[in-house]
C-alpha cells in the first residue's frame, strides 16, 4: 500500500468544506483572541480527520458503484490499489484520532463532532439512498460544521446562520446530483440509486427554489436589526 493511494483515499483537497467551522469566529468578531482561534484550528483539524475517516468508510461502501464513474473508477478502493480491511482499520483510526482531538474543546462541540460522525456514516450506508433525503443529509453536515465552529469558541449562533447555510448546502448538493446525471446518462442509476429518480427538469426546478430560498433567507439576515448591532456594521445589505 504505497503513499499516493492513501493520500487519495483520504481527499484532503476536500478539507476545504471544512473551513466552514471558521465562520463562527469571523462573525462573532474573535479572531484577535489567540485562545479562540487555536480552539477553531483544533475544530478544524478534528472536522478534518473525521471526514477522512467518513470519506474511507464511504468509498468502502461505493466501490462497486465507483467502478461505473468515469473518474471514480480511478479511487483507491475502486481501482483496488487499497485492500479492503486495511482502508477500515485506517478509518477507524482516523475517526478514533479525531474524536481525541474534539475533547480538548468545551463538551457541546465534542456532541456536534459525535453527531457528525453518525449522520455521515449514515449517508454512506442508508440516507444517499433516498432521493432528496440524500442531498438535506449533505446540507445537515455543512451545518453541523458551522454551528460547531460556534460550540468550539462557546459563542451563540443565530438561525440565520443555520438557515443560510442549510440553503446553500441544498443548492450545491442539487447541483452536484444534475452534473452526475447528466455526466453518466444511462449508468446513472448504477452509480447511485436516487438518479434513477432524479431528472435534470426536476433539479432545475429544485435548483431554482432553493436559489431563490437562499437569496431571501441572506436578504432578511443583512435587513435583521440584531444582525447590524451584533456585527456593529450599517447598511449589511448592499452585500446582497
Amino acid at each position: 500500500m504505497g503513499l499516493k493511494p492513501v493520500v487519495s483515499l483520504l481527499r484532503p483537497i476536500q478539507w476545504v468544506k471544512n473551513i466552514v467551522v471558521f465562520g463562527a469566529l469571523v462573525f462573532s468578531r474573535e479572531f484577535t483572541n489567540l485562545d479562540h482561534v487555536l480552539n477553531t484550528l483544533l475544530a478544524f483539524a478534528t472536522f478534518c480527520l473525521l471526514s477522512s475517516a467518513i470519506y474511507v468508510f464511504n468509498d468502502i461502501a461505493d466501490r462497486e458503484s465507483d467502478r461505473l464513474h468515469p473518474v471514480k473508477c480511478k479511487r483507491p478502493l475502486a481501482a483496488q490499489q487499497i485492500g479492503v480491511p486495511p482502508a477500515a482499520v485506517l478509518g477507524l483510526v482516523l475517526a478514533v484520532i479525531g474524536i481525541g482531538v474534539a475533547l480538548l474543546l468545551p463538551l457541546k462541540f465534542l456532541y456536534f463532532a459525535l453527531g457528525f460522525l453518525a449522520l455521515n456514516l449514515g449517508y454512506s450506508w442508508a440516507w444517499k439512498k433516498i432521493v432528496i433525503i440524500d442531498v438535506m443529509a449533505i446540507a445537515a453536515s455543512f451545518v453541523i460544521r458551522a454551528t460547531a465552529g460556534a460550540a468550539a469558541i462557546a459563542v451563540p449562533y443565530s438561525s440565520w446562520l443555520v438557515a443560510c447555510t442549510f440553503l446553500l448546502a441544498l443548492f450545491i448538493g442539487f447541483g452536484k446530483r444534475r452534473h452526475e446525471l447528466v455526466t453518466l446518462k444511462s449508468d446513472a442509476a448504477g452509480h447511485r440509486s436516487t438518479l434513477s429518480q432524479y431528472s435534470p427538469y426536476f433539479l432545475d426546478q429544485l435548483i431554482g427554489v432553493v436559489t431563490a430560498s437562499t437569496v431571501v433567507a441572506y436578504t432578511f439576515y443583512t435587513l435583521s436589526p440584531e444582525v447590524n448591532t451584533r456585527l456593529g456594521v450599517e447598511r449589511l445589505e448592499l452585500t446582497i
